[in-house]
């Protein structure tokens, strides 16, 4: 008797009257049990734990002209929402491949979307790069319509065990798969100032990056750890407290994101990864076959703009987006983190 209670454990219930750390907001993590909590939190202009609302679907859905009967390639699969907008528009005919490299989310993801009655019939998940989408299109190309929505998603910034926010203590990882490469901690303690600053520039275009990179440099000269977010978090405090106390929390917050996301892009080598996907984009598609891009920072918009024009000059693209579609004021108010998307389309000629 002894033994069943000590192994029976309750869950650990949150104080006060709202849960405030990721493991006590049960509820989020639950959506399919919790739909009524899951739908207030969206309400509110929230995103729940655990899951990732997409963004830009009805301008998406609208390019693509998906067809029943077309194959369609999902770059970045992540929580699974567009993939399922574009599998209902092929109404069971054709096939829609899915990449992802997150090794955590994407088996969370096949399970959801099996689900909802999403098998191997119709869709085919791979756990790839997608630098690597010639080798997707030898299997499965040419595509009809190919859709990369690029950055972090909601479910990875919001698990502390990631690294991703400065919100939340947790490890300095940052890795989109935790099972390779080096995580953010130890990037960190290899770089030397010049190109931790240049990083901080290049990445995000921090206006603090020598200030905080000195400081960092400095710390772990001195011995002292980097290894969490709240102790990078706590050094870019620290290089910026020669800012104006008013003006302080607001700067540190603003340095805090750009930094994280600096340091995310060097980690996961994204820029190399975005460049490999633009150069292979087009000899994935079919003739007339159309991509859609979103971005989520002016690195990442530049790289696709010159690239589309490029292509578009060179008559690889028959028509491409020569202004930036954004989200609706009515989708950014619902879901906040859709306000710095920008979407770019391209038509192969």
């Amino acid at each position: 008797m002894d033994n069943q209670e000590q192994g029976h454990k309750r869950r650990v219930r949150y104080k006060g009257t709202h849960p405030r750390s990721y493991k006590e907001k049960y509820k989020e993590l639950q959506p399919e049990k919790y739909a009524d909590t899951v739908e207030r939190v969206i309400q509110k202009g929230g995103t729940p734990v655990g899951m990732h609302i997409p963004i830009c679907v009805k301008e998406i859905l609208e390019f693509l002209q998906i067809k029943p009967g077309q194959v369609g390639l999902d770059a970045t699969l992540g929580y699974g929402g567009h993939t399922r907008e574009m599998l209902k528009c092929l109404e069971s005919k054709g096939h829609l491949y899915a990449l992802d490299v997150d090794s955590i989310e994407i088996a969370k993801t096949r399970k959801r979307l099996a689900n909802l009655g999403y098998g191997p019939e119709i869709l085919t998940i791979r756990q790839i790069n997608f630098a690597n989408i010639d080798q997707i299109a030898a299997e499965g190309g040419p595509f009809d319509f190919i859709l990369a929505d690029l950055g972090v998603s909601s479910m990875q910034i919001d698990n502390p065990d990631r690294g991703f926010s400065f919100k939340n203590e947790g490890p300095l990882d940052l890795r989109l798969d935790p099972e390779r490469g080096v995580t953010a901690a130890q990037r960190l303690r290899e770089v030397d100032q010049e190109e931790l600053q240049g990083m901080l520039t290049e990445n995000s275009d921090e206006p603090y990056a020598e200030e905080i990179a000195k400081t960092i440099i400095q710390e772990l000269k001195r011995g002292r750890e980097i290894a969490t977010t709240t102790q990078l978090q706590q050094a870019i405090e620290k290089a910026l407290s020669f800012i104006p106390q008013g003006e302080r929390k607001e700067a540190v917050k603003k340095s805090c994101q750009r930094t994280f996301q600096a340091l995310r892009i060097d980690v996961n080598s994204e820029f190399e990864v975005l460049y490999d996907f633009l150069d292979k984009l087009p000899e994935a598609l079919a003739s007339g076959g159309r991509a859609a891009i979103l971005t989520f920072h002016s690195g990442e918009d530049r790289l696709v703009k010159k690239s589309f024009q490029r292509l578009h000059k060179e008559g690889i693209y028959s028509e491409i987006s020569h202004e930036v579609i954004r989200p609706s004021a009515e989708e950014c108010i619902r879901n906040s983190r859709a306000r710095s998307t920008k979407m770019r389309w391209a038509v192969k000629a």
